[in-house]
């Protein structure tokens, strides 16, 4: 028996060290990756692909990706920064709101060797590689995405309602909803229910009523929002928005559900991404049938984001998941990468041919705008987040009249210090 226990010993640690091995005989080293599931079927289909084309070029390597929905992976993340195990490299958005979160709470490796070991920054877009600095204590992420967000429209519905141009000023849009009324058609569809489609509305509003400088200066917190009356104009016009302009009821449904809504032609605008361009294509509608437009602010800066891919300090191979990161940026990836992913980009050294009118529109919007606002979970630490949905969804239900709003925000922010 004791010659038996021992040699199942043996046998079982000989079969732990040949496992380590692949049959290449190297070495294997495994990276996970926690990311969304898409609703674009095509980007998880190229992501994919990209993890697999990256095991072929390094033997012995795997890479799993776990997709969850977009609650549902935050709350992974927070539960990974609290414990000893997590992820290599996980997905989050830039900015200080939701992306500085995972920084704050320690999950977030900074990168500035690896931006310097791999020049990182001569190979990104400005714009994109720009929030990598927004934190203390280093460079933190690299882009996986950039994103605007601008206004899908229908171009039947906007015809059956008299509308003959796109809107190029707040007044016009105004003019286009209330033509839109009569005919019977609601102007707008969001999905109340996920907190943030229903945000983007109110963040665009707050940028056409308090300026660039006014509502960066409120999203800062630097700025009082009860002392700036531009803040209360801006929930006002959501109120009226959310009342007469928009397909109801809205706020027990998702985006995906409010998505379905719009390609079934029950309301004639929405309030998203360049990613809806190949979400579109995947619906098989006509993409000739649809026109986009950047929200009329008057601002003359894009609404639009970043979406990161963050190393994380739990990872037992940070070099590993580096250079699976440093695969994935690279150009010819990125060239491979355009209208799956993204319409646009990462890497400035991408190539754009055969576009898609809509794609070719956006690769238009981003190089006429230079600057940008970012959406207002993404300016805000997770806790004002947190209560700026609050007070979006009671103005948006009627629970607070829009002169409350900005009272109970920024009471909100003061009693945080």
């Amino acid at each position: 028996m004791a010659i038996n226990s021992q040699y199942a010993r043996w046998f079982g640690a000989a079969a732990i060290a040949a496992a380590a091995f692949s049959a290449t005989g190297v070495a294997a080293e495994d990276l996970t990756l926690w990311t969304l599931n898409f609703d674009n079927g095509g980007a998880n289909t190229a992501l994919k692909k990209v993890a697999k084309d990256f095991e072929t070029a390094n033997p012995g390597t795997h890479i799993e990706i776990v997709q969850r929905g977009v609650d549902e992976h935050k709350t992974a993340l927070r539960v990974a920064a609290g414990s000893s195990k997590g992820p290599d490299i996980y997905f989050s958005w830039a900015g200080l709101g939701l992306g500085g979160e995972y920084v704050k709470a320690g999950l977030s490796l900074p990168l500035d060797k690896y931006y310097t070991q791999y020049k990182w920054n001569d190979e990104l877009l400005p714009s994109a590689a720009a929030f990598a600095d927004l934190y203390p204590g280093g460079k933190h992420g690299v882009p996986f995405t950039f994103k605007g967000e601008a206004i899908y429209y229908n171009k039947k519905l906007f015809q059956k309602a008299g509308i003959t141009g796109e809107p190029k000023t707040y007044e016009e849009l105004l003019a286009a909803a209330d033509k839109l009324k009569a005919a019977g058609i609601p102007a707008f569809t969001f999905g109340g229910s996920v907190n943030w489609h229903v945000m983007r509305l109110m963040d665009v509003l707050l940028e056409t009523k308090c300026g660039a400088d006014k509502h960066d200066a409120l999203m800062a917190m630097k700025s009082d929002w009860t002392k700036e009356p531009c803040a209360t104009e801006a929930f006002t016009e959501f109120a009226k928005w959310t009342k007469d302009y928009t397909l109801k009821p809205f706020m027990g449904i998702s985006n995906q559900q409010s998505y379905t809504l719009f390609v079934a032609g029950r309301a004639a605008m929405m309030l998203e991404g360049d990613w809806l361009v190949s979400q579109l294509s995947g619906s098989k509608v006509n993409l000739d049938d649809y026109g986009v437009v950047p929200f009329p602010t008057n601002t003359n800066r894009l609404y639009g984001f970043a979406e990161y891919n963050y190393v994380s300090t739990k990872s037992k191979n940070p070099d590993l998941a580096a250079k699976f990161v440093d695969y994935f940026l690279s150009t010819k990836v990125q060239q491979d990468l355009v209208g799956q992913i993204s319409s646009i980009s990462v890497d400035k050294n991408v190539q754009y041919t055969d576009q898609k009118p809509l794609e070719a529109k956006w690769l238009e919007i981003f190089k006429t705008y230079g600057k940008v606002y970012m959406n207002g979970d993404q300016a805000f630490p997770l806790d004002v987040t947190t209560e700026y949905f609050r007070v979006i969804n009671d103005v948006a239900s009627g629970n607070i009249q829009p002169a409350d709003a900005a009272m109970q925000l920024q009471t909100f922010i003061s009693g945080r210090s």
